[in-house]
């Protein structure tokens, strides 16, 4: 009993210290610097348990505050709970938001900065890159490009091997900031930047690694629908990586050049790197970290891109889970979870009609983007599109004729909006802005526009033939939709059995005969030789169909866990050797 007392005392009496100090906490403000990070870490964490939102924001308004509460990694999390409370209560209070107070001082001290006092630009710097990276995690994304832009032009002009490593540094996280709040031109400009660091440092004899560089170059092709560039960019991040390569960093690379891989239709490379990625974010950070978020988002994506969409929406879900247990409220990070489990949602119940699960996400999506972002913001579009999708099934199931009419004019609306969005962000020959051409194709025909819907289609495949090549998925996915219009609508029958059968063809060859999307394909092509009286087509067919609803059936079967198959990581060097020889 007496070694239980012994053990248990030190806690209480820990806490019972940081509760005087809350308690008194106006008298104890100068002591505080005193303590180390850690201590005055947890008196700040009780001052916003206790809901003492006053007095932690003037706390962590303060630049060196913040930075020396970044010191205690272990607790990053808990920092963010702090942070995003009084993110919410700004916004509910309409006051300046924390985030721009910090930007704007930082600024300021850039501003006001001895030139020839290299130390003290020295920890400026370093203050810029961590607080930013903070920022930017937490995703307040303009004020860690604003702190980014002013660390850059602090570094601008040094000729010193050192500083122009640090420049780099700053180039590689003002483009991972630019990317995430789809600022292209910005993003190409950093992007130069980056690449005439890289030659003048070369010139000086120095090679840093590029991996985390190259990774970021990927994902700006990526999201400007260049993915052979992506991939390209992807590989040489690869190639980069070294053993000793910092874990946080090597998920990031890894996370990417998966991505990459599926837009390119690499999937056994894909699966190889994000399942990396997930075991490495487990290991490292445990599963309620920004982070292991981050790479299950990108491992739905890809469980969602090889047909294993039940498994796909279960990892959204976790995915979401944990983004609002870290974030919560009025959080970027938290409506980009949303909008992908509504997707996930919606394919993965589009054959039962069960979509309120679906809408609810895409609704709470749009909801929380409209609080943070601009109303003509690129990243609306796409949670627009995904709940114009959902009304679109919605309304076509509904018997009542006045709800489907309301229904196809919200989602005829919501989709003309994201393909505003995606024409001034991209132009006409992108492969989003075909997407949105090709879901306003599927809309017409729900709204009888046979002759709009047929353009539409055609505008789509062309685009998508040019940028990806005719047997792509997204090629498959058009050619398949107009085959249904002329089929259903515009008794094209001839026509209709060519396009089915070519999207058949490219959807086998990619996903193999248990690929989810035949069955509509199928089912499509069994109509047409109805109508024409091809029974020998007929039989044929109907065999086919069987013999799919077989594979399926086992494929549900031996579906397991998507977490059960992640064990032990790789070694870095022999996760990329593996990657080469696929």
């Amino acid at each position: 009993m007496a070694a239980s007392m012994l053990k248990w005392f030190p806690g209480t009496l820990y806490n019972a210290a940081l509760n005087k100090v809350v308690e008194y906490y106006k008298n104890s403000l100068s002591e505080l610097k005193v303590f180390p990070p850690s201590v005055q870490f947890d008196v700040l964490h009780e001052l916003y348990e206790y809901g003492c939102l006053s007095q932690l924001r003037e706390e962590l308004c303060d630049l060196d505050v913040l930075a020396r509460m970044l010191k205690v990694v272990d607790k990053r999390h808990l920092l963010h709970h702090c942070f995003q409370a009084l993110m919410d209560q700004a916004l509910s209070d309409h006051r300046t938001k924390i985030s721009t107070l910090l930007s704007k001082e930082y600024v300021q001290r850039c501003s006001q900065v001895d030139l020839s006092n290299q130390q003290q630009i020295d920890s400026l710097v370093v203050q810029g890159l961590s607080v930013s990276t903070f920022l930017a995690e937490a995703g307040w994304l303009p004020d860690a490009e604003i702190m980014l832009t002013s660390c850059q032009e602090l570094l601008a002009d040094s000729t010193d091997p050192q500083q122009m490593t640090r420049a780099l540094e700053c180039c590689h996280r003002l483009l991972h900031v630019q990317n995430g709040y789809c600022r292209f031109e910005e993003a190409e400009r950093t992007y130069n930047q980056a690449m005439q660091l890289v030659k003048r440092l070369q010139q000086a004899g120095v090679t840093p690694n590029l991996s985390s560089l190259y990774s970021e170059f990927s994902t700006l092709y990526m999201l400007r629908s260049n993915y052979a560039e992506a991939y390209s960019w992807s590989v040489k991040a690869l190639h980069a990586l070294v053993s000793n390569f910092p874990k946080p960093a090597l998920i990031d690379v890894l996370r990417q050049s998966a991505k990459a891989c599926v837009l390119k239709r690499e999937f056994k490379k894909a699966g190889l790197l994000i399942k990396q990625a997930v075991m490495i974010a487990t290991e490292v950070f445990g599963d309620k970290h920004p982070k292991y978020a981050d790479t299950l988002i990108d491992y739905g994506f890809y469980l969602l891109n090889v047909d294993a969409i039940s498994q796909g929406v279960q990892v959204y879900k976790t995915a979401l889970e944990v983004r609002q247990y870290v974030f919560g409220g009025v959080n970027l990070h938290v409506a980009i979870a949303h909008e992908d489990l509504a997707y996930a949602s919606y394919v993965h119940n589009y054959a039962f009609g069960k979509f309120d699960h679906a809408r609810t996400h895409a609704e709470r999506a749009i909801d929380l983007m409209l609080r943070l972002l601009p109303e003509d913001h690129l990243l609306l579009s796409s949670s627009k599109r995904v709940k114009a999708l959902i009304l679109e099934e919605m309304a076509i199931d509904n018997p009542n004729k006045d709800v489907e009419k309301k229904y196809l004019a919200e989602a005829h609306s919501l989709h003309k909006e994201a393909l505003a969005m995606a024409m001034r962000a991209f132009g006409e020959m992108n492969v989003q802005t075909a997407k949105h051409y090709g879901n306003l194709g599927r809309l017409y025909q729900s709204m009888r526009h046979f002759q709009e819907a047929e353009e539409m289609h055609l505008k789509a495949i062309m685009i998508k033939e040019q940028l990806l090549g005719p047997e792509d998925y997204e090629v498959a996915l058009s050619v398949g939709h107009l085959a249904s219009l002329y089929n259903y609508d515009m008794m094209k029958y001839d026509k209709a059995e060519s396009l089915y059968l070519r999207s058949i063809a490219i959807g086998k060859k990619l996903f193999g005969e248990a690929y989810s999307g035949l069955e509509y394909d199928y089912r499509g092509l069994l109509r047409v030789y109805s109508i024409q009286a091809n029974m020998e087509k007929c039989f044929k067919y109907q065999g086919i169909l069987a013999y799919w609803k077989l594979l399926r059936d086992e494929a549900q079967e031996t579906q397991t866990s998507p977490f059960v198959e992640l064990s032990e990581p790789l070694r870095v060097l022999d996760t990329v050797n593996q990657f080469m020889t696929m």
